[in-house]
């Protein structure tokens, strides 16, 4: 199994909810995962109008994903993160929380005027490593 450190350096602040960096050794796989969004049994947008709810879809859709590759979501190292509103930051926190804790992995929040498809109001990509 990979050995998996986050970790900061001197004189770079240490935010209390992601990493700086992360220092993957001993590691079998590697797992880009596309962008995952708030997706309905069908392929259609699924909690219209409900950020905190797509956030919550597409980081199950990103853990499944872990998951079926023999990792967890320890395993995860970066999320690159878009949000169609700047202003979703402070939703997304908590959500984000519910599956990493407060020390999650390395990340980076782009907000954007647009997704695929105009009811989406998030799109989160990972690497995982197993």
């Amino acid at each position: 199994m990979a050995k998996i450190e986050r970790y900061s350096a001197p004189g770079v602040f240490d935010p209390p909810s992601y990493s700086q960096a992360v220092k993957a050794t001993e590691v079998k796989a590697i797992l880009y995962i596309a962008g995952q969004v708030a997706y309905d049994k069908d392929g259609a947008p699924l909690h219209r109008g409900d950020f905190k709810g797509q956030a919550r879809e597409a980081f199950r859709a990103i853990k499944a994903l872990v998951e079926a590759q023999g990792g967890t979501l320890d395993s995860i190292v970066k999320l690159n993160t878009y949000v169609t509103d700047i202003r979703y930051r402070a939703d997304l926190v908590p959500v984000r929380e519910e599956f990493f804790g407060k020390k999650g992995p390395a990340s980076t929040l782009v907000a954007i005027p647009a997704l695929a498809h105009p009811d989406w109001m998030i799109e989160i990509e990972a690497v995982a490593i197993v």
